[in-house]
């Protein structure tokens, strides 16, 4: 690289109305990204959004499912929604279920499958759907201390492809400062739902992103017919070059 250039990163789109504004332009190109929150947030919903959004036979996308629910039945409530196209599963999209592995092999036997089925592929994308039942299934076995082993080397693997991979998990507050997928991820989604007024209020927040400047803050979202739509903070949402005084109204001078 020469002296003064800098390396242009590009950035996919996510598919989710106002969520690449809030990221700063989209998910930057093969990043290690961490889709947090509790169950029932959206999270599954907004994975599959980014892959359906971007999988292409040539840029596949391998869809890991563990010890959650099984792949059929994720599937057979996600295709409800209008972005998901079945003639790109099995074609541009692959899904893989590691409970086997996970169950009978540890650790170690989940990342080979990971590794093989990759290299195999060529995948483009990836994602480990709910990567905290994996790793929290063995948090009291006498594997546990290979955990944070397990999670560097799958980025680092990941990171080596060229694939731009999503984790996503179950996490609360306190997992921020303690667990250490929240370091190595290049950027974190955090995705909260709380009642408000006999009402149920969905907020996105997205925690951070190397390399690009997200708006801060809490983002209210929905849940539609079309998946995950965000209205971000219009007040930080436009810049300043944007706000020209319309004509036929005067200045304020302020």
């Amino acid at each position: 690289m020469s002296q003064g250039s800098k390396v242009a990163i590009r950035k996919l789109p996510t598919g989710v109305p106002g969520l690449d504004l809030i990221l700063g332009g989209g998910i930057p190109e093969y990043s290690f990204n961490l889709i947090a929150g509790e169950p029932g947030t959206g999270k599954t919903t907004l994975a599959q959004q980014i892959v359906f959004e971007n999988a292409t036979p040539e840029c596949t996308a391998l869809y890991f499912t563990v010890l959650g629910e099984s792949t059929v039945k994720m599937l057979r409530y996600q295709q409800q929604y209008s972005f998901f196209d079945p003639k790109k599963v099995n074609e541009s999209i692959r899904f893989v279920n590691l409970s086997d592995e996970a169950i009978q092999g540890g650790l170690e036997k989940v990342l080979e499958r990971i590794i093989r089925e990759v290299e195999e592929s060529g995948a483009g994308i990836v994602v480990v759907d709910s990567f905290r039942s994996l790793v929290g299934a063995f948090a009291g076995a006498a594997s546990y201390p290979g955990i944070h082993s397990f999670v560097q080397r799958l980025a680092l693997h990941l990171t080596t492809w060229q694939a731009t991979s999503f984790l996503v998990g179950e996490y609360q507050d306190r997992d921020r400062s303690t667990n250490a997928v929240f370091t190595i991820a290049d950027s974190v989604i955090w995705l909260f739902q709380a009642p408000y007024n006999n009402s149920i209020v969905r907020k996105v927040q997205i925690v951070k992103v190397r390399g690009q400047a997200q708006m801060p803050g809490l983002h209210t979202f929905r849940m539609t017919d079309g998946g995950l739509q965000v209205f971000p903070r219009l007040s930080l949402a436009v810049d300043e070059h944007e706000r020209a005084t319309p004509s036929g109204r005067a200045s304020t001078g302020v």
